[in-house]
């Protein structure tokens, strides 16, 4: 249940596509892809579509004791968006609602032991996790080498069938987000199998220039664009990569 207007989501057909893709099991009963990256201009719902992706996952694919890490970026603090986003979608949820425990940085559910997890942007903290999924909300915000071995740390494991590492974001500044630039060029070198859905083994990633959420109207981008410097704009509401302020100067 959205919390906010008290009634189902409604997904919108790029998520509905990528969703499909990433969370339809193999003949094995695994994930397909262990790295997944759905990225889309400034709001266009990527918050609430890692909170619901997290919370499938856990719920439904991931079994006893199954544990899921929203882990926080140089720029946030450990109890970041996606966390919040999900705590707030089960206490709305009459299906969720008694069946977990939320404390300030911990979900957990009663029948099954699994857990859902805030951590800090460093790699002791996730330290001989076994996750089931890690979340990383906008990833072109994670550029110290604390958070690159943080990423490292957090890789999906061969002991679970369901792992998956998600990221969420829209594009960062070149020379600057390496680390997203890394990610992003292996994924646009995959097969598009739908307009900014790119498919390669091991990795899908949707990235979209184009606004997708239907209430991304033509009349707000405009007003997007005349309220956010050029560079802004780009990044964004077009979620082009950009060169920094700072890289020029």
């Amino acid at each position: 249940i959205d919390p906010e207007t008290g009634k189902n989501f409604d997904l919108y057909p790029a998520q509905e596509r990528f969703l499909r893709e990433a969370l339809t099991l193999t003949a094995d009963g695994r994930l397909p892809f262990p790295e997944l990256v759905f990225s889309a201009p400034k709001k266009s719902g990527k918050t609430a579509t890692a909170a619901m992706v997290t919370i499938y996952v856990i719920v439904v694919l991931g079994g006893a004791y199954a544990e899921a890490y929203c882990v926080a970026n140089d720029f946030d603090q450990a109890q970041g968006r996606v966390f919040q986003a999900i705590g707030r979608i089960i206490e709305a949820s009459p299906l969720l609602r008694d069946s977990a425990k939320v404390t300030a940085n911990r979900i957990e559910f009663k029948s099954t032991g699994a857990t859902i997890t805030a951590i800090a942007s460093d790699a002791a903290s996730a330290a001989g996790a076994n996750p089931t999924l890690t979340i990383f909300d906008e990833l072109w915000g994670y550029t110290s080498e604390r958070s690159r071995r943080l990423f490292d740390e957090c890789v999906p494991v061969p002991t679970r069938k369901i792992s998956a590492r998600l990221t969420v974001t829209y594009a960062g500044f070149s020379g600057e987000s390496e680390l997203l630039e890394s990610v992003y060029a292996r994924g646009v070198s995959g097969e598009e199998i739908s307009p900014a859905l790119y498919r390669q083994p091991g990795l899908l990633m949707f990235w979209s220039h184009q606004p997708v959420a239907p209430w991304q109207t033509a009349e707000w981008v405009e007003q997007m664009r005349l309220q956010l410097r050029p560079n802004g704009f780009l990044r964004l509401i077009e979620n082009r990569w950009v060169t920094s302020e700072s890289t020029f100067v």
